[in-house]
């Protein structure tokens, strides 16, 4: 089952992540993205798994939906970035996973997730900062220690050395940044 968890490997695609602490804007950003530059938006694989989860039994994420929910996460991923050739963008990642599963499970980390977080490789992550509004739903359970979540998912990214631009502001803004990194990212070397 492990082999679920595995990136694969694609050619001259750029693979951009929205990565974040929840109720940031993740999701309209990767859609406006997608749709400004005509590609595809890998949904966020959690958010539909565990919608259900509480619709049937009114019970929240637990350790043992973790794997389950990255092999479909993935499995989303690696469907998209077969039908897209360009630019891919990822409303979060395996990596995000981990961030949620050391902050709610007492820093514990089921060591398939985490060698296959850190084993995906990603362009550039958009860390959506903590300055728009909490929109409360169903699933959303931290509206206070926000900071302390943004701090989780920086730390994350800085361990791991990764490349990544913090997006703040309203959604407009965020936009706008995006698009100028992104494009600077496009730009053919000279």
């Amino acid at each position: 089952m492990e082999e679920k968890l595995e990136q694969r490997r694609t050619r001259g695609l750029v693979k951009i992540v929205l990565f974040g602490p929840e109720s940031t804007g993740k999701t309209t950003l990767a859609q406006l993205l997608a749709d400004h530059y005509n590609t595809g938006w890998v949904p966020e694989y959690m958010r539909e798994y565990l919608q259900l989860k509480w619709d049937e039994e009114q019970k929240a994420c637990e350790p043992h939906d973790l794997l389950p929910i990255a092999r479909g996460q993935m499995a989303l991923e690696n469907e998209a970035a077969s039908t897209h050739k360009e630019l891919l963008f990822c409303d979060t990642n395996l990596l995000e996973l981990v961030v949620y599963s050391r902050a709610y499970y007492d820093e514990t980390v089921e060591p398939a997730l985490l060698k296959h977080a850190l084993k995906a490789q990603y362009d550039l992550y958009f860390l959506t900062y903590i300055d728009v509004p909490w929109v409360e739903d169903d699933l959303r359970d931290r509206p206070k220690g926000r900071d302390q979540m943004f701090a989780r998912f920086k730390k994350a990214l800085d361990e791991h050395d990764l490349p990544y631009r913090i997006l703040e502001g309203n959604i407009q803004q965020r936009f706008e940044t995006a698009v100028k990194i992104i494009d600077q990212l496009k730009k053919p070397e000279n």
